[in-house]
């Protein structure tokens, strides 16, 4: 019987053959299994793949074994906060990075398509907000670097695919792997927090909460209404569910203010004594930030010799001198006096 491999399955060797790293290999060759067609005439090229995967992973746990690291990933945090996009292979995270940004990630209808953190800034208001597409997850594939990337960013948004009939199984693996590694994504940490509220609550001791949404892309595609319905079924406790489509654009306008309300962050604008106010240049600070808080963002030094502030705002009347514990929010104008 013939092997009739696909044309996706072939552009997967040819990432195999251009590989440099063994964590390269393994993920195409991954993707090459994921590929191939299953039949009769493919059993001993399946066999074939199968062994170098293995090979590869115990090559993989020997290095890690004596010592030797693989590769290690950090993207610099950049503008008012870093969101990390994460989720099973083919969701469309890239191409959601693709949309949102422009930044250029590798796209493909085949899975394991990312293989290394890909950022890019999108523009929101007079901010610019991080995001960080980060290479899908499985049961058995986490890269090791990925946990501590999710742990340092801002917030995350998993991101699922509405054109799947594996959605849920896909998406119980992907989370189910995270929680192994000691993280837990939801929506609402606050209500996570308490095991009294929930008793599914008690698995989550010494895990890391992370703040995030779910993505549902790819609401274009047939019954994905019905595959919506399954994820509000089974996450809406856990998850803000926001459905969207990267092809037709359904939800994309409206998915960056959700972002910057996922940082949880405000807007502050310093104003020079006797000069105006430039709005183009927001400070960005954490929601509940201080005067001080401000002070020391811009400058730790002269934080220590400040004496109070003047503030234009929410909650107080134009130029009102307050406190270094005064509260701030979002859209405050600021003027600091120092000793």
């Amino acid at each position: 019987m013939p092997a009739n491999l696909t044309p996706q399955y072939l552009k997967a060797g040819e990432e195999y053959k251009r590989a440099q790293t063994p964590e390269e290999k393994l993920a195409a060759l991954r993707q090459m299994l994921a590929l191939i067609p299953k039949h009769k005439g493919t059993e001993k090229l399946q066999a074939e793949i199968k062994s170098r995967i293995k090979k590869l992973r115990e090559e993989l746990q020997e290095s890690r074994k004596k010592g030797r690291r693989g590769p290690s990933f950090r993207i610099p945090r950049e503008g008012a906060g870093q969101i990390v996009l994460v989720g099973p292979p083919n969701t469309g995270k890239s191409s959601l990075l693709a949309s949102l940004t422009k930044a250029n990630p590798q796209i493909g209808p085949y899975p394991f398509t990312t293989h290394q953190p890909q950022p890019g800034m999108m523009p929101w208001q007079n901010v610019q907000i991080q995001l960080v597409d980060l290479p899908p997850i499985t049961e058995s594939y986490l890269e090791s670097y990925v946990p501590g990337m999710i742990t340092a960013a801002d917030a995350a948004v998993v991101v699922a695919d509405a054109g799947s009939d594996e959605i849920l199984d896909a998406l119980e693996e992907c989370l189910g792997r995270l929680e192994r590694a000691r993280l837990f994504l939801t929506s609402w940490p606050d209500r996570f927090q308490d095991a009294d509220q929930d008793e599914e609550v008690a698995r989550l001791g010494g895990k890391t909460l992370k703040r995030a949404i779910m993505v549902v892309n790819k609401m274009d595609a047939e019954d994905a209404e019905e595959r919506l319905s399954l994820l509000h079924e089974a996450y809406s406790k856990r998850f803000e569910l926001f459905p969207v489509s990267v092809t037709t654009g359904q939800g994309l306008g409206e998915l960056p203010d959700r972002l910057w309300q996922l940082l949880n962050a405000i807007r502050v604008y310093s104003k020079p004594p006797g000069k105006p106010v430039d709005r183009d240049a927001p400070f960005t600070l954490p929601a509940g930030s201080t005067v001080m808080d401000l002070a020391e963002l811009i400058h730790r030094e002269l934080a220590e010799k400040l004496k109070n502030a003047r503030v234009w705002g929410e909650g107080v009347y134009p130029g009102q001198p307050v406190a270094r514990d005064h509260v701030l929010h979002d859209g405050d104008i600021v003027e600091l006096h120092f000793r």
